[in-house]
């Protein structure tokens, strides 16, 4: 994969109709689950053994019409190998059939004469029913040998109208993974809602199952007061108009520290590593996608694969690097992390850093964007921060500016917005040299004078990349105009709301007359992008990774509020045994769970017609979401547990017993180790990209039905926590988060719908 590069493009970005899945990865048939009259009935049989493949035999299925049309074993029909154990073949039959019988068989792949049919009676498959069944198959291979097999079959009816969108579907995108052999996303696409017999033991009051959450997610607080505080002022001079607002303005910077206080701490006031400041030249190191950066000494070695780089961007020379595991860190996988290497191995130094300066009238999304863009790129691993202009404003010459300190001929005024403007720069840069990566500027930055003097500042040091924001539509803006006034500390002392928006209309309106729209440099226009009926990306001088990254991210962000329900799958059999990875199927409580979730999404979405519910390809989330009907649900691999590699299906005992130093180097850097052969949580990170773009996207409810680690993840970027955090946060079993993202921000809700039974289910 080569790093984009646009030297001048437009995106038009059209309204899908409702239900429309853009999935990033390849997708597999789509299989209905609404029962019609006069349809047709789907039919999955599945195995599974892990021995089959070293015994050579390959599974068959036979028995009377119209599944295979024959009971002679050497007709039966071949099942088909999806992963490493399961074999499946699958079938749609025709209406009111007669209740046919069936047997599996398996045959030897050299002599296929050789048959060896299942012990026990015929299996029985009934007509018009919506179930999954699963059962044991034994077959005798000698007489003291006998072979285990566990066995699905899952029937569904489908109307016509599924039926010939499916087939269409998988001709169009059928591609198998070529990753364990399974599909990256399998889309079950549901016409209508039937009653669901399975919803039942919840009380009609949700709010009831309400628990209390820690405040994370900043929802209902002013954007530009979340954003980086202002060092350069921290120790100046503050003018004021009252009291009041020198109070407010030191409330917005409490629990900050000075400049020298920056100096001497490792961590900065919003958690994240800040740079030492000891007099040592120090070591960058950066995998390129999924890794937070750190520094280190020089001094001090340390340990990468394949890239080494001193703090010049030289290369290393491998035999003076020390390999020591618990310092270093996995090279990043794949063809992403290949680009982004290759733009900070070769680009130009200054490309390295990036600041992307908003441009554009006020109450266009310009904080907003900021925001998102902020979230994204530091759940990614790129060390970002928000700088926003109006809060360095606010705290140089206080609150109580009317619109005539914003007319474009108020000479003092134009000065004094430069100068806030020049400072947030300055602090910006001065942040890059200790090691951030990239810097948001955010303030309307309306003129191409502005814009020059940031160019100027950052010549030689950075990369700058506008982007402009543009909204034509006027109920748009009079809902941004009024949350503005509503939430901005500039009306904190306005009694009067309306007085307040007449303001603010008229400090637009000065905006207006001296606005110039960005044709310099590399930008990216959003043009009425946020108003639901599509819009326009337009990109000009646009290259590498992460500013490719960027393009893709802002193409599917929109200001529609909908709620994102992320649950872990109920109960397993694994987790009642403490036992990593694994796919087993539910406990007891586990398919309790699955059939309360049901009746909670079936109350909760009663009137989301469009919503949908999404899983992993374990079966342990599928047999969760079994019992929800009536919305299409859709598989991704992506959303499969941690791959936990030698260590799957042993307790973390057993891994402290039998691999002392896995289980150590785990417990000192859950974050970053990998298991052998298997994956870490930044690994997860990666994978799950597309899933956080698609669920930008979506304009309709999600429910995500998934697993601990990869549930730590995405609620990671919902709720902008830093890397160090993921593997800490909590996610209980039998909880559901609900997330609702809007124009005002992230809302957490917590519903606890029943207990573990198992202690060690939580782990």
């Amino acid at each position: 994969m080569t790093a984009a590069r646009w030297s001048s493009a437009t995106i038009h970005r059209r309204p899908l109709p409702s239900g429309t899945f853009q999935v990033p990865l390849l997708a597999s048939p789509a299989m209905a689950t609404a029962a019609s009259s006069g349809g047709h009935q789907y039919v999955s049989v599945k195995l599974e053994s892990p021995r089959l493949a070293a015994l050579d035999l390959a599974p068959h299925l036979f028995g009377s019409h119209p599944i295979a049309g024959s009971w002679d074993p050497s007709k039966a029909m071949p099942m088909e190998r999806v992963a490493d154990a399961i074999w499946e073949l699958s079938c749609v039959l025709p209406s009111r059939h007669e209740t046919m019988d069936f047997k599996l068989v398996l045959k030897q792949k050299a002599d296929s004469s050789q048959c060896i049919v299942e012990e026990g009676p015929n299996r029985p498959l009934g007509c018009g029913s919506n179930e999954v069944e699963m059962t044991d198959a034994v077959f005798k291979l000698n007489e003291k040998d006998a072979l285990e097999c566990k066995v699905w079959v899952e029937t569904e009816m489908l109307s016509p109208f599924d039926l010939a969108a499916s087939w269409k579907a998988h001709q169009e995108n059928l591609q198998p993974s070529r990753v364990r052999g399974t599909y990256d996303v399998v889309m079950d696409v549901t016409e209508s809602r039937p009653k669901n017999d399975f919803a039942s033991g919840l009380e009609l009051d949700l709010e009831k199952y309400v628990v209390p959450t820690t405040p994370s997610m900043g929802s209902g607080v002013y954007a530009a007061n979340l954003t980086e505080n202002p060092r350069s002022l921290l120790n100046t001079g503050m003018s004021s108009n009252n009291d009041t607002t020198l109070g407010i303005l030191h409330n917005l910077v409490k629990g900050d520290a000075s400049p020298d206080h920056y100096a001497n701490t490792k961590k900065d006031v919003d958690g994240r590593h800040a740079p030492q400041q000891e007099g040592h030249r120090v070591v960058f190191v950066d995998r390129g996608v999924g890794s937070p950066r750190f520094a280190r000494p020089k001094n001090e070695t340390i340990s990468t694969s394949n890239i080494k780089q001193d703090c010049e961007g030289k290369v290393v020379p491998p035999h003076n690097i020390e390999k020591h595991g618990s310092v270093g860190m996995p090279a990043a996988e794949g063809a992403v992390a290949a680009a982004a290497v290759a733009d900070q191995m070769y680009g130009p130094k200054e490309d390295r850093k990036l600041v992307i300066v908003l441009v554009g009238l006020p109450a266009r999304g310009k904080t907003f964007t900021a925001a998102k863009l902020t979230r994204y790129l530091r759940w990614l691993g790129h060390e970002t921060k928000h700088f926003n202009v109006g809060k360095y404003r606010r705290l140089k010459h206080g609150t109580n500016q009317t619109a005539d300190f914003f007319r474009g001929d108020n000479k003092e005024g134009v000065e004094a917005r430069n100068e806030v403007a020049a400072l947030a720069m300055e602090d910006m840069l001065s942040w890059m040299e200790e090691g951030g990566q990239v810097g948001i500027c955010d303030a309307t930055n309306s003129t191409r004078n502005r814009r020059n003097m940031l160019m100027k500042m950052a010549e030689g040091k950075c990369k700058i990349i506008f982007v402009e924001t543009i909204c034509n539509d006027q109920d748009v803006l009079e809902r941004n105009i009024r949350l503005k006034v509503q939430q901005s500390p500039d009306y904190a002392e306005q009694t009067d709301f309306e007085a307040g928006v007449r303001d603010f209309k008229e400090r637009l309106a000065y905006y207006e007359k001296v606005y110039e729209p960005v044709e310099e440099g590399s930008y990216i226009k959003m043009i009425d992008m946020v108003s639901g009926n599509g819009g326009q990306l337009q990109i000009n001088n646009i290259s590498g990774y992460l500013p490719g990254r960027i393009v893709f991210f802002l193409v599917n962000c929109h200001l529609t509020p909908r709620p994102i329900l992320l649950t872990r799958h109920g109960e397993s059999l694994d987790n009642v045994g403490g036992r990593i990875g694994g796919d087993s199927s539910l406990s007891e409580a586990g398919q309790i769970y699955s059939r309360k979730l049901a009746s909670f999404v079936e109350k909760r979405l009663k009137s989301e017609r469009t919503a949908s519910i999404w899983t992993s390809t374990l079966q342990r989330t599928i047999l969760t979401a079994h019992p929800i009907i009536g919305f299409p649900k859709i598989q991704w691999r992506a959303l499969d547990e941690i791959n936990a590699g030698v260590c799957d299906g042993m307790t973390y005992d057993e891994v402290k017993k039998n691999k002392p130093e896995d289980y150590e180097s785990r417990r000192k850097d859950k974050l970053r180790y990998r298991y052998p052969r298997g994956e870490s949580y930044l690994d997860v990170i990666q994978r799950l990209e597309p899933v956080i773009i698609e669920l930008e996207r979506q304009r309709s409810p999600v429910v995500v039905i998934a697993h601990q680690a990869v549930l730590r993840s995405l609620y990671a970027y919902f709720a902008d926590k830093p890397l160090e955090e993921v593997p800490k946060i909590e996610i209980p079993l039998h909880t559901i988060i609900e997330i609702k993202m809007g124009v005002t921000g992230v809302e957490e809700k917590r519903y606890k719908l029943m207990d573990a039974v198992n202690p060690t289910a939580g782990i």
